[in-house]
């Protein structure tokens, strides 16, 4: 049954969001337009123990969607596509678990979107804004979003908590001194790591993304990273688009 349900529902947001390979390549969406325009989308499968395969206008487009895995960043123009997710390893998008559904994109913003659990095991998927505003000189962006079936955490450095109270799906953006963080995941009000402690890098002009994702009770908890280009530092920020 669990597996039923995470099929149905987990992958319904990475369904409508995971046509980005096509888009990429230009094709019958491609007019000649400014590209600068286009938005930019990443997937990210945070759903244990399922695996998919992913098709776009009748073409597989993500072969094996692993648990954990982070698509390359893609340039996407507006406009439909029909997406199909199937089970891993199907011949064709005739037999779909999901869809077909059309969906429309905007241009415009930086996201990511992330099929997870919620805080209590059920699949859900978020889609999240990514930061690109400008940080101080010699400082980068550290962004950590809580997208684990897990209850509040605080997020430590060192001993000392920079981020508390984190529930799922909320994200908390941390302007730093470029570095290193070592950083680990506890329940809130406590030490004691869930995740961690690891070493996460803070870079000069980057936006580093972190993602507690899985499982507390099924022990299959897990980070991902990703990173973001922000906008270069003029002596003062710009606003995120």
């Amino acid at each position: 049954m669990r597996k039923t349900v995470y099929a149905a529902g987990a992958v319904s947001m990475l369904a409508a969001l995971t046509f980005a390979a096509p888009a990429q390549a230009g094709g019958k969406h491609d007019g000649g337009r400014h590209h600068s325009d286009d938005a930019t989308l990443s997937v990210l499968h945070g759903v244990p123990g399922l695996t998919v395969d992913v098709w776009v206008d009748g073409k597989l487009t993500l072969d094996d969607f692993e648990p954990g895995t982070l698509t390359d960043p893609l340039k996407l123009e507006h406009g439909s596509y029909k997406i199909a997710i199937t089970a891993a390893d199907a011949t064709s998008a005739d037999n779909p678990v999901i869809g077909p559904v059309k969906v429309h994109l905007k241009e415009g913003r930086n996201y990511t979107a992330v099929a997870h659990l919620d805080a209590s095991g059920e699949p859900t998927a978020t889609l999240f804004k990514n930061s690109i505003s400008a940080s101080p000189e010699g400082e980068g962006k550290l962004t950590v979003r809580h997208v684990a079936a897990a209850p509040a955490v605080d997020v430590l450095a060192g001993d000392t908590a920079v981020i508390e109270d984190l529930t799922n799906p909320e994200q908390e953006v941390l302007t730093l001194e470029a570095g290193t963080v070592s950083a680990s995941v506890a329940a809130a009000g406590t030490t004691e790591p869930l995740i961690g402690p690891a070493d996460v890098p803070v870079t000069e002009g980057k936006n580093t993304i972190v993602y507690a994702w899985g499982s507390l009770d099924d022990g299959t908890l897990g980070v991902a990273v990703q990173v973001v280009d922000s906008a270069k530092w003029r002596g003062h920020g710009h606003h995120d688009r």
